[in-house]
């Protein structure tokens, strides 16, 4: 990214200068947009008084205001890097404070202001209570030396202060004011995670290149492996500093995020990690890479697509500024049933039937089975059949059926009970054309098969062409589009929610090869029963899998009890194997999360109104409830009016009205992200529900599935909060609390555990 004013400046913001910017006045950042501005144009005239600091060569300062000054790192004679903003009084104070280098491992540029990280250090020793300070006998980082921290790419400037580090409380004051990699890496080792481990997936992925020397004189070189970004325009500048995450993220992606956006890659690729750790942002900017590398034209041949419309929804407006109209123009942006019923309209114009989902279908089900009288098998089981292995594998016959492998189905079923199941499949099918329905599996199911035949027609003309017999590339297929594949890149967001019929759709849209398909997700936050294995789908990602474990999102307390939710649970990585979260963190603190429990549902409903009291200095947009049921719903939005308080309920369209408190069930919080959360009615029998354990005798593997689900559910709620997190139940408390219970009752005196309000339960 290249930007110059007039007479050929550039200026650039260095990562962290964002953030204590925009916690100024609003008046002196209204005086930066002025100052980048004019300063770009020539930062020899406007009244600037740019000049260089006393003892330093490569650090000056320049007027922003009358009482606040910009310090630049000049980099070249017209290249500037912005390093911080600070009043006029404090510009020449610790001069010899200020420490700015080349860091010896990374190679890219690094400014600390000592004093700053020395008075962060000693205030949160000095706040840490005299149990804790007592307790802190040892230095956090004792058993690494010096050396072996430079190693790691620390900054040296910060090694003896580090060493002296006795609190967690102080380690994360340092790491707030550190360059990035260095609070990633001592985070990393105080997480216990060991130093060669840490070295490995953490410093080598950001290191310079074997052989390639570092020239500590070389800034030029040095800014291009930096956290900084050229500010080429005034909008580039509000967008990073008044558009929350996403505007840092559209700017500051993370070494690893960048060198998975711009990597080639032999075929389809994917990347994990948990909630905040920036796969949807790098899926964006892995949209605008493959967009920026096409040829001029005027066709849309990259896929970005996603389990539901509202996702789609908030891709398309991420999408739109990050890359703008260009990106957006050579970009189809669509939910991946949309994108089935497009396919199959295509083949059936003119079809009247109405699509309906999972739940309506049930209900059909059950409606079946009281018609027929029949009472050996319950429709949960029958649905699920019906998805996961007739439709799932695309069974066309009783014969098909008779041989198909139900391999993860947990219930066994005789010969004679699959003639019983067949029947009863057929009957499901006609009810259905009956009443006019289909359900959007049938749906995504008859287009995987349509673009699947597609696709063998365009392999067998190019097979044609290569045995040298004459290949019609303007043949159409029999959807009446021209015969070549729709896509050329596809990239999937929330991957973990999409089904075998979705998936195998997806193959055939695309050739396979290099960079075909990249996708983006996370199991432990599935939250449909959609269990594939990618490679028996024609979707090879092995040895192409990364892992991101930075949360950018979630503070390190409120992370800590969602991960509590999952304990002794094993997840699946889409490919047949077992994934985790080994190594998911956050450099973001925060109060823990509060744990209410009340004797009834209307005492409940009286602690959640007194908590969003407490949180009267946050604006109610930015807060949200969220319940097991749409009547709870419905019961907390009539509760919060009864006492002055403004809500809005979150639908399938997303919230009804623009003001006022969030209110919803946890479905509904997949993608959304509040400053301050409330999980309400988390109580045994509704998480998870109480028919739940009725599969425990006659399916113990869908006993399973339906408690991981319930588990991934919760998990999802808890990580939807930034700052502050409230979880309260009646009667008894969801087992999945248990964890989260116990890690409280240790962090209380014995003699506090009666008398505290945050667990009367």
């Amino acid at each position: 990214m290249t930007s110059t004013g007039t007479p050929g400046v550039t200026l650039r913001l260095l990562d962290k200068a964002d953030r204590e910017i925009s916690r100024l006045d609003p008046a002196v950042v209204a005086a930066v947009y002025t100052f980048q501005h004019e300063f770009r144009k020539n930062p020899t005239v406007g009244g600037f008084d740019l000049k260089p600091l006393k003892g330093h060569q490569r650090l000056w300062s320049a007027r922003v205001s009358p009482d606040f000054r910009a310090l630049l790192l000049r980099l070249g004679d017209d290249d500037w890097l912005l390093v911080a903003v600070k009043h006029r009084a404090d510009v020449h104070r610790d001069l010899d404070r200020l420490a700015y280098g080349i860091n010896q491992v990374t190679g890219a540029i690094e400014y600390v202001n000592l004093r700053v990280v020395e008075d962060e250090v000693l205030r949160r020793k000095a706040d840490t209570s005299p149990p804790e300070r007592a307790a802190a006998d040892e230095p956090l980082f004792a058993r690494f030396s010096a050396e072996q921290l430079a190693a790691l790419g620390v900054a040296e400037s910060l090694i003896p202060i580090v060493l002296e580090l006795t609190t967690d409380d102080a380690l994360r004051g340092l790491a707030a004011h550190a360059p990035r990699h260095t609070g990633e890496v001592l985070l990393r080792l105080r997480d216990g995670v060991s130093y060669q481990r840490t070295m490995e997936e953490v410093t080598e992925p950001v290191a310079v290149g074997a052989g390639e020397d570092i020239d500590t004189e070389d800034w030029k070189t040095a800014v291009d492996r930096s956290p900084a970004v050229v500010i080429t325009h005034d909008e580039s500048l509000q967008s990073i500093l008044e558009e929350g995450d996403f505007g840092r993220w559209k700017t500051f992606l993370h070494p690893t995020q960048e060198r998975l956006v711009r990597r080639t890659y032999s075929g389809a690729a994917r990347v994990s990690g948990g909630p905040g750790t920036g796969k949807t942002i790098v899926a964006l900017h892995r949209v605008k890479h493959l967009v920026d590398q096409l040829p001029p034209g005027h066709s849309r041949p990259v896929l970005l697509t996603t389990f539901n419309k509202n996702l789609a929804a908030d891709l398309r407006a991420r999408l739109i500024s990050l890359g703008g109209p260009e990106t957006l123009a050579r970009v189809d942006i669509t939910h991946v049933d949309q994108l089935a019923s497009k396919v199959v309209s295509e083949s059936v114009p003119g079809s009247s039937r109405r699509r309906i989902d999972d739940a309506q279908a049930l209900r059909e089900w059950r409606q079946l089975l009281v018609e027929t009288g029949e009472s050996r098998w319950d429709a949960e089981f029958l649905s699920d059949e019906w998805n996961q292995v007739i439709l799932g594998q695309a069974v066309a016959s009783r014969a098909d059926y008779f041989r198909v492998r139900r391999a993860g189905r947990g219930r066994s079923v005789s010969r004679a009970d699959r003639a019983e199941i067949w029947q009863l499949a057929e009957r499901f099918t006609q009810r259905l054309e009956v009443r006019g329905l289909e359900t959007h599996r049938q749906v995504a199911e008859r287009a995987a098969q349509l673009e699947i035949a597609r696709r063998n027609k365009i392999e067998e003309r190019r097979r044609q062409e290569e045995n040298g017999r004459p290949g019609n590339i303007h043949a159409e297929s029999g959807t009446g589009a021209w015969l070549r594949y729709r896509y050329r890149h596809i990239v999937v967001d929330e991957a973990q929610d999409l089904g075998p019929a979705h998936w195998k759709m997806l193959r055939a849209m695309a050739p396979e090869g290099g960079d075909d398909i990249f996708l983006v997700g996370d199991t432990h936050q599935r939250i449909y029963d959609n269990q594939v294995t990618l490679g028996s789908l024609g979707i090879n990602i092995r040895g192409r899998s990364t892992k991101l474990t930075l949360s950018y999102r979630t503070t390190r307390e409120i992370l800590g009890s969602a991960l509590g939710v999952l304990e002794e649970t094993d997840y699946d990585d889409l490919d047949g194997g077992t994934d985790d979260l080994a190594g998911y963190r956050s450099v973001l603190h925060g109060p823990r999360p509060v744990l209410r429990g009340a004797d009834s549902w209307d005492e409940e409903l009286d602690l959640v109104v007194e908590q969003l009291r407490s949180w009267h200095d946050v604006p109610r947009e930015s807060v949200a409830i969220c319940v097991p049921t749409n009547e709870l719903v419905d019961e907390v939005v009539f509760r919060l009016g009864r006492h002055g308080i403004m809500s809005t309920k979150i639908t399938s369209e997303g919230p009804l009205h623009n003001e006022g408190v969030r209110v919803g069930t946890m479905y509904r919080f997949k993608g959304l992200e509040y400053r301050c959360l409330i999980i309400a009615g988390v109580s045994e029998g509704l998480v998870p529900r109480a028919s739940v354990d009725a599969w425990r005798q006659t399916d113990r593997l869908r006993h399973r599935r339906e408690l991981q689900r319930a588990r991934s559910l919760l998990f999802v709620a808890a990580t939807r909060a930034r700052d502050a997190l409230a979880i309260s139940w009646n009667g008894a408390p969801s087992r999945f609390l248990r964890p989260l219970r116990a890690s409280a009752e240790r962090r209380w005196p014995p003699d506090l555990r009666a008398g505290r309000p945050t667990a009367r339960r």
